[in-house]
């Protein structure tokens, strides 16, 4: 049995795909409306951010929503939060006894570990406005990929051995719905906080990877934007739009 979907979404069940990203491009290109929901059993070339490789094994969750938000690439640039406290809404539900936590900016951890990642890929019209977004999100339920530079979990691992890819499918899809509501109704505001409740080492040292530097600090804030606030060691406050977070040198 297919895991339901909110009021007004459609569910594309898919086998195996080249990625449930470019199945979703596909249709979001042919006019389909937003909540269209692309779910594969594996991706063959599966990716993430910056164009790295995503295992895709059979067993896990892949699947890839099809957005139509209005605003400017600022204000679309706040939709990895919105996704990501999403999916950790819906692991806790399932699994309640998890420590879980957001990574600045779009990652789920469990116990200190990578759970999920997200890919989002857009267009915009000329005046700027956002034609379509695709919210990619791939999460580790059955297996997780070995030897990652940042340790990587999944939920069996984790010990929640019965949640199911369906289930896990269902309460983030509705988690979602309910998220993006608030998101269009109110801002980014009510966002922002719940984030930062969930947050990854904040107020601790951490290391972010820029393409052309690497910075050490300690992570004290998520501004209006999204941005993360990063207090260096001369005392500085360095605002980043984009990058990696790992732990802090020792």
């Amino acid at each position: 049995m297919h895991p339901a979907v909110p009021r007004g979404w459609r569910l594309v069940p898919m086998g195996a795909v080249a990625s449930t990203n470019d199945e979703a491009r596909t249709l979001a290109n042919g006019g389909a409306p937003e909540g269209t929901v692309v779910w594969a059993q594996q991706q063959l070339s599966g990716r993430g951010r910056r164009g790295r490789a995503w295992d895709s094994p059979e067993g896990n969750l892949y699947c890839s929503v099809v957005l139509r938000p209005e605003g400017d690439p600022a204000r679309v640039g706040q939709l990895p939060f919105v996704v990501s406290l999403a999916l950790a809404r819906a692991i806790a539900i399932l699994a309640p006894n998890l420590d879980i936590a957001v990574k600045w900016p779009n990652d789920v951890l469990i116990h200190d570990a990578k759970v999920s990642g997200l890919l989002l890929e857009g267009t915009f019209r000329p005046d700027g406005a956002c034609d379509w977004v695709i919210v990619g999100l791939g999460a580790n339920v059955a297996s997780f990929p070995q030897g990652t530079e940042f340790p990587a979990t999944s939920l069996a691992a984790a010990g929640a051995r019965s949640v199911t890819v369906e289930a896990l499918l269902e309460a983030y899809l509705f988690a979602l719905a309910s998220l993006l509501a608030a998101w269009h109704r109110d801002g980014f505001a009510g966002i922002r906080r719940e984030w930062l409740i969930l947050a990854w080492r904040r107020g601790a040292p951490l290391q972010v990877r820029l393409e052309t530097e690497t910075l050490d600090g300690t992570f004290e804030d998520l501004d209006e934007d999204g941005h993360l606030l990063l207090r260096l060691g001369d005392g500085g406050l360095r605002k980043i739009a984009a990058g990696d977070v790992f732990f802090a040198r020792v």
